[in-house]
């Protein structure tokens, strides 16, 4: 197994003086050195070779020692000295001050085929930034982990990628619901791949202590290395940085919706400089559309990070990441200038994206009456946010309202909630719809393709990723096998799937990793 290696993260920034590993403030430095904890009887429970390849490395080298060695954090590959990144964050809303990677260890930075990678271990043991936490993951979140970010990548959302997941051999003990009752779980450890693990917290950090220096530092650095399109020089070239950012930003959160998906818990330090989704927690996909849902049990209450809510949340956090380039351009009106922008821009990209989704080819203004009023039906019974975008592609222009609807029933949960009133709303608006489709010039089936590559068929819902945990605790992965193939094409109908194009199962609505998730892991 041969990785290219580079370190310009470490060669190029100011490592914290001190190797010693214990919970403490880091200062002045953008990352500690840290080796992590070798676990007492690793084994590989998967590997993707198309993340592998995107290394250079083979399906062959993902079945070998050193890969296992490497990648579960046993030894150190030769040229390398592993590290933890510091930064701060809002959480919830609220300053929480330093935090850094509490259980994630990055390995190293790669480079192939002309493109940078950092490889990163999520559950490797403690760190300075682990604050009261042991550092380590169980099998349970590693697991939805893993198969996540892999599902993302695929239906196209700009993502973290994951190249194995693998058991530690050892016990870790977690309180699942942070109910007093905690229980020994499987440790397990996942490598993430990204083209860097810097966030909004990583400006935070050093804005926030004045440390200018660094802070300068930082923001060269990254522009430098992840954005070589950026020519601009002095204060424009940090605007062009956070211009950058925001665009990226806003088209990830268009793509969030697009598919029904709740990330959970969007605090500034699980937001990427690269508008990629990271850090997978206690995130979800919509079963019944729900603009108020949130998957997250320490969000119940204000629901903040809601999936009606993740735009506005989105700006925040760049308000967040403005505030902390500040001290660089000493100048607010540029900065709010973009960000005054973001909001027109998101209902512009919102407006085009479920334009497709209705496949739309010919885009008319009043569209955003028709999709209104259909995310305010979508939202009067429990209707399966994927079921019905998927099904709807089978309306043709010649159906009316009636025969529109029986091609669509399928993604209500209870046909017998359907009032007299509603059950007009729907024929009126599927009436609506099909006058709307005569309009354009594409045939049923050439839109019918167009909607099925925007609209997914399969996603991991909770209830799947759950059912697979289960197995995964019993040694048995073979689910997590079928979930990780099948996830890999979610637009084609693979027929032989067909049971998982399903709405959720009544015992999965109130149950503990199905509806409802913490941070814990």
């Amino acid at each position: 197994m041969k990785l290219h290696i580079q370190n310009n993260f470490t060669a190029e920034l100011p490592a914290d003086p001190s190797e010693i590993n214990t919970p403490r403030q880091v200062e002045q430095a953008c990352f500690s050195y840290v080796v992590p904890k070798q676990p007492s009887n690793p084994s590989l429970i998967h590997a993707s070779a198309e993340v592998a390849n995107l290394l250079g490395l083979s399906e062959e080298d993902t079945l070998s020692a050193d890969f296992l060695n490497t990648f579960s954090g046993n030894t150190v590959y030769p040229g390398t000295k592993p590290y933890a990144l510091s930064y701060a964050g809002h959480q919830f809303g609220n300053w929480a001050g330093q935090l850094g990677d509490g259980r994630a260890i990055n390995l190293t930075e790669v480079n192939h085929a002309n493109k940078s990678y950092t490889l990163q271990l999520k559950g490797a043991g403690p760190t300075p930034y682990s604050r009261t936490a042991d550092g380590f993951a169980v099998l349970r979140s590693s697991i939805r982990e893993y198969l996540c970010a892999e599902a993302m990548h695929y239906l196209g959302i700009p993502t973290t990628r994951s190249l194995s997941l693998m058991l530690s051999g050892d016990q870790v003990l977690r309180d699942v619901l942070y109910n007093g009752n905690p229980a020994y779980e499987k440790g397990a450890i996942v490598c993430r791949v990204a083209p860097s693990f810097i966030r909004f917290g990583s400006f935070e950090l050093f804005s926030s202590r004045k440390d200018l220096v660094n802070l300068k530092l930082l923001a060269d650095f990254t522009i430098k290395h992840h954005f070589p399109q950026i020519i601009e020089e002095g204060i424009k070239k940090y605007l062009a940085f956070f211009q950058e950012v925001t665009n990226t930003t806003l088209k990830m959160i268009v793509e969030w919706q697009r598919v029904g998906f709740v990330h959970g818990v969007m605090n500034t330090d699980n937001m990427s400089i690269h508008g990629i989704t990271i850090d997978y927690g206690p995130y979800g996909w919509l079963e019944d559309y729900n603009s108020n849902w949130t998957p997250n049990t320490t969000d119940r209450e204000h629901k903040r990070y809601r999936f009606g809510n993740q735009p506005e949340i989105a700006l925040w956090n760049l308000y967040q990441l403005a505030n902390a380039l500040y001290p660089l351009i000493e100048d607010a009106k540029p900065l709010e200038a973009i960000l005054d922008a973001f909001s027109a821009d998101y209902e512009k990209e919102y407006l085009n994206m479920m334009q497709n989704k209705l496949g739309f080819q010919i885009k008319r203004e009043h569209d955003i009456v028709l999709i209104q009023s259909l995310t305010q039906l979508l939202e009067r019974v429990e209707t399966d946010m994927t079921i019905f975008f998927r099904n709807l592609s089978n309306v043709t222009k010649a159906d009316n309202g009636s025969t529109a609807f029986n091609t669509i029933k399928d993604a209500f949960y209870n046909e017998k909630d359907l009032d007299e009133t509603i059950l007009k709303n729907w024929h009126d608006w599927l009436e609506n719809y099909s006058i709307r489709i005569n309009e354009e010039i594409r045939s049923d089936s050439e839109r019918k393709n167009k909607m099925n590559k925007v609209n997914p068929k399969y996603v991991l819902r909770n209830y799947m990723a759950q059912l697979c945990i289960d197995d995964a605790d019993k040694g048995d992965f073979s689910l997590l096998n079928e979930l990780f193939e099948m996830l890999k094409n979610p637009y084609s109908e693979q027929p032989n799937l067909q049971k998982w194009f399903a709405k959720r199962p009544d015992w999965a609505r109130d149950k503990v990793g199905c509806s409802m998730l913490s941070c814990s892991s």
